[in-house]
């Protein structure tokens, strides 16, 4: 009698049962995939064995499920989770690149993004300017020392003049080609004002004044505080005579050529500011409508220092760093990575898995491109694990267990009958 059957069967479910076991036990695993054990029939090779039983079973292969798993939201800026296809990328300590699915990330003592193992995300770095340096794979670095102070050198107001409003430019006085008075708002339309800042990072505000000279044209005045920045002593416009066509459009200057970029006399030290030199002031994006003034973006290149004060990754992976200035930066973008063949990829432990011969090779781009999933912030991703059905499984294994022991069990006895043959 043959005991091979029963054999291979006691230990196939055996293996069954530590499969099963281990799902369970990551069921609350974030980013752990569940695995289930998969068997094959074993005949023994030889001629003329055509009808003949099987010697047993063994086990093929221990196949990994990377089917979604649900997206539990959480209050941490760090833990971000991959909705759709893509592994998260880690360079270990040895260099070695793994792959997770789990996104419990944290910020190590010299600003990597790390996990728990202390493997650092792989992505796209960001320069000085918040630029993503596409294409250049590294490991993901917060910025140290805050956010450096940096003096304006460029202001653009975008705004509609009202075609409709009166002339305000005062006749001036004997030997003054122009006329303004900051303390007589009958000498000027409308005002704005844009917050500049010098090189250290002191806000100077920088006020903008209208003055409506004839019909659809224009000019602009610039002033600190009480003062017009001018060149001469006179009152002078920054831009004199702002002519509009008759659509309201197309702005040009006294000379005719199309309105672009000036550069404004200088901003003079003072008690609180330094001087501020070589802004320049663009107001190509105005308009005179019949419409109320209005200003709809008012902006400049400057900034106050500012530390790092929070962070958020957004769903295509960039990593935007806040700082305490008000000012938000770039400070990467995270890369994920696909395999034509997940199932073929080796777990090693720690959430992670290594790319093997059978996966292929990887196919990494910025979420939400190809086939790659988007990111969710704020999220991680729980298990795939469906308890219920492990427990049916479980079950299941165990009965098979007890009859392929009782296969031994009944050939045992038949071998005791044969023994006792007299």
């Amino acid at each position: 009698m043959n005991f091979q059957q029963g054999l291979s069967g006691l230990n196939a479910t055996s293996k069954s049962l530590e499969v099963i076991g281990n799902n369970i036990a990551n069921a609350g695993t974030y980013g752990a995939k569940a695995s289930r054990a998969e068997f094959a029939d074993m005949y023994a090779n030889s001629l003329g064995s055509a009808g003949s039983a099987g010697i047993g079973v063994r086990l093929q292969t221990v196949a990994q499920q990377f089917s979604q798993g649900s997206l539990n939201a959480t209050s941490n800026a760090m833990d971000v989770a991959i909705n759709g296809e893509g592994f998260f990328q880690l360079k270990s300590g040895t260099g070695e690149t793994l792959y997770s699915r789990n996104g419990q990330f944290k910020v190590d003592s010299e600003g990597f993004i790390v996990n728990d193992q202390s493997q650092r995300l792989q992505g796209y770095g960001a320069d000085q300017q918040g630029v993503i340096q596409t294409g250049v794979r590294t490991d993901l670095q917060f910025p140290a020392g805050g956010l450096p102070p940096r003096a304006t050198d460029g202001v653009t107001i975008a705004l509609n003049f009202d075609s409709r409003s009166e002339v305000t430019m005062p006749a001036p006085p004997t030997g003054v080609t122009y006329a303004i008075n900051l303390d007589d708002a009958t000498t000027y339309n409308n005002a704005t004002s844009v917050r500049s800042y010098d090189a250290k990072g002191q806000p100077v505000d920088v006020a903008f004044y209208f003055q409506k000279s004839a019909t659809d044209t224009w000019n602009v005045y610039a002033a600190v505080g009480s003062k017009v920045l001018e060149t001469s002593s006179e009152a002078k416009p920054i831009i004199q005579g702002l002519k509009f066509d008759l659509a309201g459009l197309n702005p040009k200057d006294s000379n005719g050529d199309p309105l672009g970029s000036i550069t404004l006399p200088d901003i003079p030290a003072s008690d609180v500011n330094a001087a501020i030199t070589g802004i320049k002031f663009d107001m190509s994006h105005v308009t005179q409508y019949g419409a109320t003034f209005s200003v709809s973006d008012a902006t400049q290149t400057g900034n106050a220092p500012g530390q790092l004060s929070s962070m958020t990754i957004e769903a295509d992976g960039v990593i935007n760093a806040r700082y305490t200035n008000g000012m938000n930066r770039m400070a990467g973008q995270l890369e994920l990575a696909s395999f034509q063949n997940a199932q073929g990829l080796r777990p090693v432990g720690g959430n992670a898995w290594v790319n093997t011969p059978q996966a292929g090779e990887p196919v990494s781009g910025i979420p939400g491109s190809g086939t790659l999933g988007v990111l969710q912030s704020q999220a991680l991703e729980e298990s795939n694990i469906d308890m219920t059905g492990e427990l049916v499984n479980m079950i299941t294994a165990q009965r098979l267990y007890q009859a392929n022991a009782q296969t031994i069990k009944t050939q045992d006895q038949v071998m005791q009958t044969l023994v006792s043959l007299r």
